[in-house]
């Protein structure tokens, strides 16, 4: 079994539980419940970004365009929303245990394939305006997905760095559970 299979295998039951808690209809019902939300997210994302990429730049060729905090930024811009204090992130010290806390991050532009229509029809915004972050990718996220694995498998070969990064993405779903749904776990 390889190391992204262990990760969604592992997570899973985590990732089902804070979706459940994110009460996702509530949260884009109105603009202001979806400013609250892509405030939030972006206090998550903006200070998780800059303190792993020097951990995920050396084993992911292409992670500046994987970051999402501009895309946060401009739909928080255009939505008219306040930012707000930055969240309270897991600790990774290497970059198996950036990978698996990255896994998360970069497993929600699955989820935004599914809730930019929503968006679009509930509250009238778009990729180009208000919803850029759950566009991201457009139509390369299978592509951007695949790379991804491709770069967990071949950094987190071993029983330890698979360890590390899977200790890591639990951690992180905890800490944005957390961070999101107000919940301690």
């Amino acid at each position: 079994m390889g190391t992204m299979t262990s990760l969604k295998d592992a997570t899973w039951d985590a990732h089902l539980r804070m979706e459940k808690r994110l009460a996702i209809k509530d949260r884009f019902s109105t603009l202001a419940s979806y400013s609250g939300h892509i405030a939030q997210l972006l206090a998550f994302y903006e200070p998780a970004e800059s303190a792993w990429a020097g951990f995920l730049e050396p084993v992911l060729d292409d992670y500046p365009t994987r970051r999402k905090a501009p895309l946060l930024a401009a739909d928080l811009r255009a939505v008219g929303g306040i930012a707000i204090a930055n969240a309270i992130l897991p600790m990774v010290a290497d970059s198996a245990s950036a990978l698996g806390a990255f896994y998360v991050l970069e497993g929600a532009t699955l989820g935004g394939q599914h809730l930019l229509p929503v968006v679009e029809r509930t509250l009238g915004l778009s990729a180009a305006h208000g919803a850029s972050y759950l566009a991201s990718y457009g139509s390369r996220v299978g592509q951007m997905w695949q790379a991804f694995g491709n770069a967990v498998e071949t950094h987190c070969q071993t029983p330890e760095t698979a360890g590390r990064a899977i200790a890591a993405a639990g951690s992180t779903f905890l800490a944005m559970e957390a961070w999101l749904c107000g919940v301690q776990i």
